[in-house]
């Protein structure tokens, strides 16, 4: 088995948070859900079959993935391969930074996985074909990013008030107000909703709840004994009603059945 992880140089690093590179994984299952995390990522296979995505409650194929596609943030959990036998290269965007690498808006590609030809045309496919053509990990870690500096370096930038909104909301889910942030940012509701939709994919208020169901699912993994009412309380959730909705609406099943689930990767849980 092979696992590597590479942060990207100057300026990528600011818009990427990691390349991972897997191939020959095991696992005991074949289907993980994916739970929404607020990220973006650009996967590229190694192989030639398909990848496919599943239908959430009967696993049946619904979409074939081929060589290189782009995955928005997502607001519904989506089934996919549990990557056993693949070799995959994953560039997972920072929360809120891919649209620079993006030729549209980041909304149409929320909820969705698209082939990357019909989003930059054959560019990424021939440098697949390149970082084919050797077997050097590193080498094709260096290849993509000379390949993203030469095609994105000039339009590498995100609006500050995104930047600010998207950091205060993932790093203190529980503690903002989007009321309260609109005015420190200074646009009209209308404007800066519209603006963040563009650029991240969602609206705050969607962006934010994703975010806090996150820091649910971290104190539910990391916790020994579990007050629900106490974890929805400080995941910045109204009540433990609303807690438990949007909980069902992220994974699918109540925050008391995840917690009976084993499962050794956050976000990723065993269905098939």
């Amino acid at each position: 088995m092979i696992f590597r992880a590479h942060i990207p140089r100057f300026p990528l690093d600011q818009f990427i948070e990691i390349f991972i590179y897997y191939e020959g994984v095991q696992h005991a299952h074949k289907v993980d859900r994916f739970l929404p995390n607020g990220d973006t990522e650009i996967l590229i296979d190694f192989h030639d079959a398909p990848q496919y995505i599943y239908d959430n409650d009967t696993l049946k194929e619904i979409q074939a993935c081929n060589h290189v596609w782009a995955s928005g943030l997502r607001t519904e959990p989506i089934t996919i391969p549990s990557g056993t036998d693949a070799a995959m290269m994953v560039i997972a965007f920072k929360k809120g930074k891919a649209a620079p690498f993006f030729p549209f808006p980041m909304n149409e590609i929320a909820d969705s996985v698209v082939d990357a030809d019909l989003v930059w045309g054959g560019d990424f496919g021939r440098l697949r074909e390149k970082m084919i053509a050797t077997s050097d990990i590193d080498l094709r870690f260096t290849m993509v990013e000379d390949f993203l500096l030469k095609k994105f370096h000039r339009q590498l930038e995100i609006d500050p008030c995104v930047a600010f909104a998207v950091s205060e909301m993932t790093n203190n889910p529980d503690q903002i107000s989007i009321a309260r942030m609109n005015a420190q940012i200074g646009y009209s509701q209308k404007h800066f909703t519209d603006m963040f939709r563009r650029s991240v994919g969602v609206t705050p208020k969607s962006y934010l709840k994703i975010m806090r169901f996150q820091k649910a699912v971290k104190a539910i993994d990391a916790a020994k004994t579990i007050d629900w009412t106490q974890i929805s309380f400080d995941c910045g959730f109204y009540d433990q009603a609303h807690f438990i909705n949007d909980f069902k609406h992220f994974v699918g099943f109540t925050p008391a059945k995840y917690a009976e689930i084993q499962t050794n990767y956050q976000n990723y849980i065993p269905v098939g």
